[in-house]
């Protein structure tokens, strides 16, 4: 009867699970949130707080704090001291290492890993990159959103942020900022409401997040199996899967909260239908150099962080030619210089503009390149454009759109023009699309919509300037006319690494027997300089 007595009391003592918690406004939700699902399968819990090193000291930025999880280290001792029963970590702070005796038992969906920038309203300027004014001052204690700014807005000033999130905000409120960059995620949880703010949300895509971004871990103790089994019927498997990639990459490097490393990855189908995984990594030294920036894909999942980390300690600056002048802020310069790279910039063709003859109506104009957007607008004050809504290939395509005082109501988000043509064709349905375009253009975004809906206006030609180039180790081609200017007078030797800027770019090589070694992952700087550090 004793036994019986002592077991039934066991019972009703687990039947009450204890989930530890940081005090914070955003920490607390998180707890809640965790309490509702467990709720859900008919687990009661309470919640307690417990204060952290990181809560505690409030005047330095997170570079200047010894050691790592500095918001995780009590909470971890109370779930080992039996204090509590689980838990509940914004994954990204907690080490990548357990302490002996816990395990992560399960993980939430993921919340939106965009960074969000947000700025005062007279700091706004809407032809700068991320819509922020010339020299703003911007909030961020991170070294990792530190580094990544400053590859894209070298001229603003860097100011430490600390504080939970609604902290933060009322900081910038103060105009003790003009911007401050935090984590979509908790703004998202927490409903603010940013009215009085313009919010620039930045994808993982452009500006890694923090590995697990979004994510929120139940840590429990290993040996509570009766737990751990409970736990699955809320993990999430998918998002285990992905973030242990992320996480795994940061524990090769040693790396906690204020090493430079930004990672995303993505589990996505493939033309073929097979899964792919797709990884995204930005890794400074500090927080004040600029980012090295890898892409890599696989659908092998055993051993891919592995060979990933291994293929960024193994990269190292090399000579790299690009078919294009340097432009003013040159993001793929600046990026490769300051990473030990030697770059060389030639554009092997002249454009000339094609003068607009006639007035055209449509509802939608689509926009191919940057140099599309350019000779349209340079000659559209007769046109009646006004009311077309306007699409564009890709994010740069969007943002020279920006300099004409137009925004993109469509964008495309992949390196594959047949399936950003399909996405276009289903957004517009049968509305009729103007295509400024380049004379002898491809028409693959054309190829995805009928033939009624059409209107080619050639607004530029390209003429060849059949130079000789410098012999890089690299040799990055950016469109079709300069590949074919290219092979008029020079040749690629076994030794060069080939780089195409989009399927175009690659079926030229292809004529001249030439197979690309990288293609980008996105029409832009961003994605040269990604497939030019993973060579």
């Amino acid at each position: 009867m004793e036994l019986l007595g002592f077991l039934c009391y066991f019972c009703i003592m687990k039947s009450k699970i204890i989930i530890g918690s940081r005090g914070s406004e955003l920490a607390l939700w998180q707890a809640n949130y965790v309490k509702d699902l467990l709720a859900q399968i008919n687990i009661t819990t309470e919640i307690k707080i417990i204060k952290t090193q990181g809560d505690k000291i409030q005047d330095l930025s997170f570079d200047k704090l010894e050691g790592k999880g500095f918001f995780t280290k009590e909470i971890e001792d109370a779930l080992l001291n039996n204090e509590i029963d689980v838990a509940v970590h914004s994954h990204k702070d907690l080490p990548t290492d357990s302490p002996t005796g816990l395990i992560i038992a399960a993980v939430s969906k993921r919340e939106d890993p965009s960074e969000l920038l947000l700025i005062n309203k007279d700091a706004v300027d809407e032809k700068q990159k991320f819509n922020l004014k010339q020299n703003a001052i911007v909030g961020t204690s991170s070294a990792r959103r530190k580094s990544q700014l400053l590859a894209y807005r070298d001229d603003v000033t860097l100011k430490d942020l600390r504080g939970n999130v609604p902290t933060r905000i009322q900081k910038l409120r103060e105009k003790q900022y003009d911007a401050i960059l935090i984590a979509n995620a908790g703004v998202s949880r927490l409903e603010i409401d940013l009215s009085d703010f313009y919010a620039e949300r930045i994808s993982p895509k452009e500006f890694m997040s923090a590995p697990a971004q979004g994510v929120l871990a139940l840590q429990i103790r290993e040996d509570d199996k009766e737990l751990f089994n409970t736990l699955q019927k809320i993990n999430e498997k998918e998002v285990a899967e992905t973030i242990y990639i992320e996480r795994k990459i940061l524990n090769l490097f040693d790396g906690g909260c204020q090493l430079p490393l930004g990672v995303y990855c993505t589990k996505e189908e493939d033309e073929e239908g097979a899964m792919l995984f797709k990884v995204r990594v930005a890794k400074a030294d500090n927080a004040n150099t600029l980012p090295k920036y890898f892409y890599f894909e696989t659908k092998r999942y055993e051993g891919f962080a592995e060979r990933i980390v291994e293929k960024i300690k193994s990269s190292k600056g090399s000579s790299v030619f690009i078919s294009r002048d340097f432009k003013k802020n040159d993001f793929f310069k600046n990026c490769l210089d300051a990473n030990g790279y030697q770059v060389f910039a030639q554009s092997l063709i002249e454009i000339k503009q094609i003068p607009i003859k006639k007035n055209v109506k449509a509802d939608w104009i689509f926009f191919t390149s940057k140099n599309a957007v350019k000779y349209f607008f340079e000659q559209s004050q007769h046109l009646e454009v006004s009311t077309m809504k306007i699409g564009a290939v890709g994010k740069a395509t969007a943002e020279e759109i920006r300099k004409y005082n137009r925004r993109a109501d469509f964008i495309g988000d992949s390196d594959n023009t047949i399936f950003t043509g399909k996405k276009f064709s289903a957004a517009v349905g049968s509305k009729l699309v103007l295509f400024p375009q380049a004379k002898a253009s491809m028409k693959t975004i054309q190829f995805q919509l009928k033939k009624e809906q059409i209107i080619d206006l050639i607004v530029y030609e390209t003429i060849k300037k059949n130079k000789d180039v410098v012999v890089a180790d690299v040799m990055v081609f950016t469109s079709p006319s300069n590949v074919d200017a290219f092979f008029e007078a020079n040749k690629i030797n076994e030794k060069q690494n080939v780089v195409a800027m989009g399927d175009a770019t690659a079926n030229a090589l292809k004529k001249y027997g030439i197979k690309p070694h990288k293609m980008p992952a996105t029409f832009d700087d961003l994605g040269l300089v990604q497939a030019v550090c993973s060579i």
